[in-house]
């Protein structure tokens, strides 16, 4: 398992169920993702057959941090081999609001909000 945590905020990565978790509060400025950014190419440079976003546990996420998802939902559709999901939850009132955009960049993308 990749991961990178602090006390504020954890992303983990599991390979066996192609599965990236992204939880707690994200207040970080532009360059401090730089390491998240770096995981995340590298995961897809794995080649996966598919990505599961689930960020059901991901309570804030400021603009940096949702330029970081467009991002990497740009890299995954430009892989052109890559299913892509991305899993939000509903008891979070930004998800609802901004998760949909990535859908925009990636019209194969599959969006569930649960």
């Amino acid at each position: 398992m990749l991961e990178i945590a602090t006390s504020d905020y954890r992303v983990s990565y599991e390979k066996e169920r192609e599965t990236i978790a992204f939880e707690g509060t994200f207040r970080l400025s532009g360059s401090l993702y730089a390491p998240i950014s770096e995981m995340l190419t590298n995961i897809l440079a794995e080649k996966p057959s598919s990505l599961r976003l689930d960020l059901t546990e991901l309570k804030f996420l400021n603009s940096s941090g949702i330029n970081v998802l467009a991002k990497f939902t740009i890299l995954v559709r430009n892989s052109g081999n890559v299913a892509m999901s991305v899993v939000g939850s509903q008891k979070i009132p930004w998800q609802e609001k901004s998760l949909p955009n990535l859908k925009k960049l990636y019209p194969a993308l599959e969006l569930s909000i649960v």
